[in-house]
């Protein structure tokens, strides 16, 4: 275990495996300031890149200057070749030339550069608001559907990033209508104001658009989260849906979905439609009207035939940032929706955090303590209500339960996946609130009912807990965990890629390599949360046999409701109605508890009836049948000392 520098501040924080990252994170995240818009919220990301940004604008500023300064070189031209200066016509050739080949240069460069800042911008908020979701809660994820996550991790990005990546450019036309503006009004500040006659109408109704469309692209952000979410219920769940037959049921609620998300995109299309060309339209009746009135001024004298030329250059360029608008008004609302869900994310303030004067777990003893423990996923129905236990360092204990009785929530407590509602969880003495999660983490090593496994290869799944982990190493885990058999049989062994969650894989072989992985981490403390639940009795019991010596000198919380894997515990803690309601020896708790025993009845019965094999049985349903055993201590059927319902 050491410390090494990660965060954007190199504050050091406990590691269990010092890997250093290949990138550094963002140094600054969002402003936190909920009051402000969402652009100004996004602005010390775009300050991180001010060198960028810099050299974007200054460049820009140099390639516009050369644009614009074309005309006025006709102009001159023009003037010149009417006049028959022959020497002033070269120079103001060799002059425009320049300027194009200034324009190639200058224009290339700030290009890139704007567009670097879009894409660093959109990296940086990616980190960020994965950084994030890997520090918001279970409580977050227990409310939070998986596709809205992810479309806003994904496409509402995109749409800040492409916002970002071409509204400079847009400011950069937006720079050019100032300079252009600024010549016309040089030359001649009555025809540049006839020019300009039209640009309040263009301001309205632009504004009429954009109050259309914002909310429309709110609903379409938040309808193409919903169908992400089908999307990825369905590729996740396909196993379900095929079994059910279910494929046009769900084609259907997709279907439903994709044309909810159709009116809303019709809608902005209708608006488009409405709004656009008249944004685009307007400032031509301003060219018609520089010609105009342009032409009379040159009839009359008051101009020359090249002012006349530049001035319709001129209104040209500033039709360019007006015929962008539409476009730039629309992916700012999308931009602006868009930004506004990811902030939901990122304003999401964890509940689970370090407090200020937590301490590392750095020589951990392995002693447990649950003292008067209350809490409930649904804080009006509490799950634990007064549960009390003491665990002795390298204590074997099993916790046994009837299904709900909160087995699996001591577990998540014990890792503090949630926090207490009342009571204290304790590690050596420590409360786990005042200890910093990634030692407590390393400290306490979980295995799941449920296990999951990445879409890498199977080494890569077993060194997840210890990523510099040798190949021996990994092979020997594997071989602890029973599972370096089937491993050595796939084609690619221990380098074959596992399919998404390891479902190229069996239940039995997913926990095992599960379990690997745990033991890789070398925990102090190891939590086997129905770890064998689908594994092979005759395979358990190879496991059983490895753990048995893994258990010396480690505290091991064995939940399950297995009589082979009960059968590794010293002692067993019977869980009812959140809270401890006997303790002793497995035999002892056999002889005097007939809860225990209808809690193990019920089970063995239903392993008999769904072949998962935790005790022999007749499977003709009746309590008791298949509690056979070749356990020490553990009676036959017809031989045990109790009854049903009454006294023990």
């Amino acid at each position: 275990m050491t410390a090494v520098d990660v965060g954007p501040v190199g504050t050091p924080e406990f590691e269990p495996v010092a890997v250093r990252a290949d990138y550094a994170p963002p140094t600054v995240g969002i402003d936190p300031d909920q009051t402000k818009g969402w652009m100004k919220r996004l602005l010390p990301l775009v300050r991180a890149h001010r060198r960028t940004l810099v050299i974007g604008v200054i460049t820009g500023v140099f390639a516009l200057a050369t644009q614009v300064a074309v005309p006025a070189a006709g102009r001159s031209a023009v003037d010149a070749a009417i006049t028959g200066d022959r020497r002033a016509l070269w120079i103001v050739a060799v002059l425009i030339a320049v300027f194009g080949v200034g324009r190639l240069i200058f224009g290339g460069v700030y290009r890139f550069y704007l567009f670097k800042l879009g894409w660093n911008v959109e990296t940086d908020l990616r980190a960020i608001m994965y950084e994030h979701l890997t520090r918001l809660s279970f409580s977050y994820y227990d409310r939070t559907q998986s596709g809205q996550v992810i479309s806003r991790a994904n496409s509402d990005i995109r749409s800040v990033q492409l916002l970002l990546a071409f509204g400079p450019l847009i400011s950069m036309n937006l720079l050019m209508f100032v300079m252009a503006l600024g010549f016309m009004v040089y030359i001649h500040p009555w025809l540049a104001l006839v020019a300009l006659a039209p640009l309040p109408g263009v301001y309205w109704f632009g504004l009429k658009f954009r109050n259309q469309v914002f909310p429309l692209s709110w609903v379409t952000q938040a309808r193409m989260a919903d169908l992400a979410t089908i999307v990825d219920e369905n590729v996740n769940g396909t196993r379900v849906v095929k079994s059910f037959a279910a494929e046009k049921r769900q084609i259907a609620l997709l279907g439903r979905s994709a044309q909810r998300i159709q009116w809303t995109n019709v809608e902005i299309a209708n608006s488009r439609s409405r709004w656009n060309p008249i944004i685009e339209s307007l400032p031509r009746l301003g060219t018609a009207m520089v010609v105009l009135y342009g032409g009379w001024l040159a009839i009359e004298g008051v101009v020359s035939i090249g002012t006349l030329l530049a001035f319709s250059a001129y209104v040209i360029m500033l039709q360019v940032p007006f015929r962008m608008a539409g476009f730039v008004l629309m992916q700012g609302q999308r931009a602006g929706a868009a930004a506004q869900r990811i902030y939901e994310i990122l304003d999401e303030v964890p509940e689970i955090i370090d407090s200020p004067t937590a301490v590392d777990i750095v020589e951990p003893r392995g002693q447990v303590d649950f003292e008067d423990v209350r809490f409930g996923y649904n804080p009006e129905t509490p799950v634990l209500d007064g549960f009390s236990l003491h665990i002795e360092p390298g204590e074997r204990v099993a916790i046994v339960g009837s299904t709900g009785s909160g087995k699996s929530t001591v577990a998540r407590l014990l890792d503090r996946f949630y926090d207490v509602d009342g009571g204290s969880v304790s590690i050596d003495g420590t409360d786990v609130r005042d200890v910093t999660l990634r030692s407590l983490r390393h400290t306490v090593g979980l295995v799941l009912d449920e296990p999951f496994l990445f879409s890498a290869s199977v080494h890569d799944n077993i060194a997840y807990a210890r990523p510099t982990a040798s190949r021996a190493d990994v092979v020997a885990a594997a071989t602890a965990a029973q599972a370096h058999g089937f491993i050595c049989e796939l084609a690619d062994g221990y380098d074959s890629v596992v399919g998404e969650r390891g479902y190229t894989l069996s239940g039995g072989q997913r926990q095992r390599i599960a379990i690997a992985r745990t033991l890789l981490a070398n925990p102090k403390v190891l939590v086997l949360d129905d770890a064998t639940s689908a594994i092979d009795v005759t395979v358990e019991e190879a496991i059983h046999q490895a753990l048995q010596g893994l258990m010396d000198n480690r505290t091991t919380i064995i939940i399950a409701h297995r009589l082979s894997t009960i059968s590794l515990a010293e002692r067993v803690v019977v869980l009812d109605q959140g809270r401890v309601a006997n303790v002793g020896t497995h035999a002892d708790l056999l002889a005097t508890d007939p809860h225990y025993v209808e809690i193990l009845a019920r089970h063995s019965d239903d392993d008999s009836v769904d072949g998962s094999g935790g005790a022999s049985g007749n499977g003709d349903g009746k309590v008791g049948q298949g509690l056979d055993s070749n356990l020490p201590g553990f009676p036959k059927s017809g031989d045990a000392p109790w009854t049903f319902g009454g006294g023990g």
